[in-house]
């Protein structure tokens, strides 16, 4: 599945997507990058980080069907087996202090303003 950049985009059920986003300045440093989401009226929820220590992480969710990883200043999140409900504004983000991922990786996660509006129709 080709990785997918900002934009729209929809899928059925049980289908698969790959969003991907450009990380910059992640060499010789810590970080902690991925993805939250947040759709209208509800709050913001991470869904998958990946630190510099090599560690994944993911809300409990998505666990299973959701894998993210990274390939030099390229972040991957890949989807599988996708359900209506996790239609969401899918947004790429990452800590700007630096730091590891820590058992709060889903507010360190700070917008850097790459977006995927994901819509999975059943």
């Amino acid at each position: 599945v080709p990785p997918v950049e900002s934009g729209e985009y929809s899928v059925q059920a049980g289908g698969s997507l790959r969003l991907s986003c450009e990380v910059s300045n992640l060499i010789d440093t810590l970080y902690c990058v991925g993805w939250v989401r947040q759709a209208p009226g509800k709050e913001r929820e991470g869904v998958a980080a990946l630190s510099s220590d090599g560690s994944a992480h993911y809300a409990d969710s998505v666990k299973g069907r959701f894998t993210i990883a990274k390939h030099k200043n390229t972040l991957y999140l890949q989807m599988n087996s996708l359900k209506p409900e996790v239609s969401d504004e899918y947004v790429c983000a990452a800590d700007p202090a630096f730091y590891a991922c820590g058992d709060r990786w889903d507010i360190q996660l700070l917008s850097v303003d790459q977006r995927a509006q994901v819509t999975v129709s059943s």
